[in-house]
């Protein structure tokens, strides 16, 4: 099928726009190829102190003729998602003698769960988590013991920071492996009324307590479609899981055969073979396109409008949120799934899951098939479903959609677009999702109510002060700020707003969860509020429109007073929770559209 002409158009802006970065890259990760320390040419004493903690894959290594896989693993049993990777070293140290290879732990990296720290001051710790990541995934592979890596994470700034850190040594061949989402329990929809419920008083601290217990309850991914479940569809649209890997459930026969496969595979991309597969070749231009379209087409998180920018900055390609926005009056919805629908990821899953989104795309020119993958030569591949055939693993065609309210083919789409856009004007440059958004709600124009945390705005909101046509600005969220946290605290409030009939907006320049929906919100506004940003020229009550349809965001007051008021400052900064530890991290951040890095900064970015 012909490319469709704009994602072409897109593709080849961001190709001619990173043709320079993209080159020193590529000679980076050429030297490093070429420079690469071969094990059998270390030093004796350097070896050793490298195979000292091992006992039965101790005459390989020394031999040097079998790859050895460095295994990056973020577990903890704190995190849900993570808590399945206790086991995974030991299994694929087996799974690797199978092909001929090792492998050894290279390093553990931090892994914060943002659903234990949203409205808390640890959570102004967790997107610059992901630059630790990024840095901890370095210090892993820096030892030159590994001629490939597996990384193993899956949620919200986990998977971005390990290939953060991973693409700067992608002359390695890699393989991501999940573990897979939890089981289904309580309904996300019917946790979100209780939650709204408990928002307005009507059902107390047990009830809410009983309802998200039921909702996140086992081991694995969350089962809405936030930030964590959005980075298992981008892997699999860039082609850097086993086919089919995203979705399935932890402790089944299926999980353990694709993570038995992802280590088989990657033994075979080793550079001694004649199948080397880069992960610097893999992740190139048209993969960073298709994890843009994936997250439009299927109703992704937009934490990833600061993610995926980041990552593509690490394998010197330049993405903007303009590539974003061209691309969405393209790319189709196809994907119902909370906080856009009613279902959670496994009933996407057994609809068909990531195999029928990324068949229809493909075979519809909405998706670069001919990509590097870690698993073959056209992400084509990936069109078809894991399962097991008596004892094997093998990949079968996902068939029609097995729900047509939660998966639909490219030709007859929940909506034509896929719902984000670009917001300019005097309040700066924002972006908005909108897939959740009744059409009528895309347009908002309402007097401004401004605050400085979340924590306010909830007590406003108690005290009954924004039972009105209302714009609720939250400034000094940005990265520079206080790191940028989340505003999840803020989903029910708004959300009961906008039941009770009025017509709500929220306005920050920090970001909102990928768990947000029905509340039109412009995020991560850029110049950020610190450093006198637009935002810290708004007062209580200027009239601000917000406007999805003509992509315009403004206070509606005259420009002279516009440019004659005082920029407000920002409030006294609040230290503990380890907050001034990550001071130089806030003070060299770059703007939200670049990615929100210090990192970036610091490789001149």
């Amino acid at each position: 099928m012909t490319l469709h002409p704009e994602i072409a158009a897109v593709t080849d802006r961001v190709i001619e726009r990173s043709k320079a970065t993209r080159a020193a890259y590529l000679g980076l990760i050429g030297r490093a190829r070429d420079s690469h320390i071969e094990r059998p040419a270390m030093g004796c004493a350097n070896a050793a102190h490298a195979y000292a903690g091992t006992e039965e894959d101790r005459p390989a290594l020394t031999s040097g003729k079998a790859m050895n896989i460095g295994i990056v693993s973020a577990y903890n049993d704190m995190l849900s998602a993570h808590a399945p990777y206790y086991r995974y070293p030991e299994q694929m140290k087996v799974w690797a003698r199978e092909a001929g290879a090792t492998a050894q732990v290279a390093g553990g990296v931090p892994a914060m769960c943002d659903g234990v720290t949203q409205g808390y001051p640890g959570m102004e710790l967790s997107l610059f988590s992901r630059d630790t990541i990024a840095l901890s995934t370095a210090i892993a592979l820096s030892h030159g013991v590994f001629e490939g890596a597996a990384l193993l994470g899956i949620c919200d700034k986990i998977v971005p920071g390990l290939l953060m850190g991973a693409l700067r040594f992608g002359h390695l061949p890699m393989v991501l492996i999940p573990s897979g989402p939890m089981p289904s329990g309580l309904p996300n929809k019917e946790k979100a009324a209780v939650r709204e419920a408990f928002a307005e008083g009507k059902v107390g601290r047990e009830a809410l307590l009983e309802a998200e217990i039921g909702a996140y309850h086992s081991k694995g991914t969350c089962t809405f479609y936030g930030t964590a479940n959005s980075n298992q569809m981008m892997m699999e649209v860039m082609g850097l899981h086993m086919p089919g890997a995203a979705f399935v459930n932890p402790g089944t026969k299926l999980r353990q055969e694709l993570t038995r496969a992802a280590v088989h595979r990657l033994a075979a991309n080793g550079w001694h073979g004649d199948d080397y597969r880069p992960l610097g070749l893999c992740v190139d231009e048209k993969a960073i396109v298709n994890a843009a379209i994936g997250l439009l087409a299927t109703g992704g998180s937009t934490n990833h409008l600061l993610h995926l920018p980041a990552i593509a900055a690490c394998a010197g390609i330049v993405l903007d949120w303009e590539d974003f926005d061209r691309l969405s009056k393209a790319v189709p919805l196809i994907t119902r799934v909370y906080p856009n629908g009613s279902a959670d990821v496994n009933g996407f899953e057994a609809a068909g899951g990531m195999p029928f989104v990324i068949r229809e795309l493909v075979s519809a020119g909405l998706l670069h098939g001919d990509l590097l993958t870690v698993a073959g030569d056209s992400l084509a591949d990936y069109g078809r479903k894991p399962v097991i055939e008596g004892d094997a693993l093998a990949w079968v065609d996902p068939g029609p959609s097995g729900d047509e309210s939660i998966l639909r083919a490219a030709s007859a789409p929940f909506a034509p677009e896929g719902g984000f856009r670009i917001l300019t004007g005097n309040l700066g440059r924002a972006c908005i999702k909108v897939s959740a958004v009744e059409q009528d709600r895309w347009t908002i124009e309402a007097p401004a109510r401004v605050f400085h945390d979340q924590a306010s705005v909830q007590a406003a909101f108690q005290a009954g002060e924004l039972d009105r046509d209302v714009v609720v600005v939250v400034r000094f969220q940005g990265p520079r700020a206080n790191g940028m946290p989340e505003l999840h605290k803020l989903t029910p409030p708004l959300g009961v707003l906008q039941n009770r009939g009025f017509r709500v907006a929220l306005v920050t320049d920090g970001r909102m969860s990928g768990a947000s929906g029905k509340v039109p919100c412009a995020i991560h506004c850029s110049p950020e509020a610190l450093g006198d940003g637009p935002l810290s020229r708004v007062r209580d009550g200027d009239v601000i429109r917000l406007d999805a349809v003509t992509g315009e965001l403004f206070a509606r007051v005259d420009p002279a007073e516009w440019a004659a008021r005082t920029p407000v400052s920002m409030p006294s900064e609040i230290d503990g929770m380890g907050r001034e530890l990550f001071g130089l991290f806030r003070q060299n951040a770059n703007e939200a559209e670049r990615g929100a890095s210090p990192l970036l900064t610091g490789m001149g970015w």
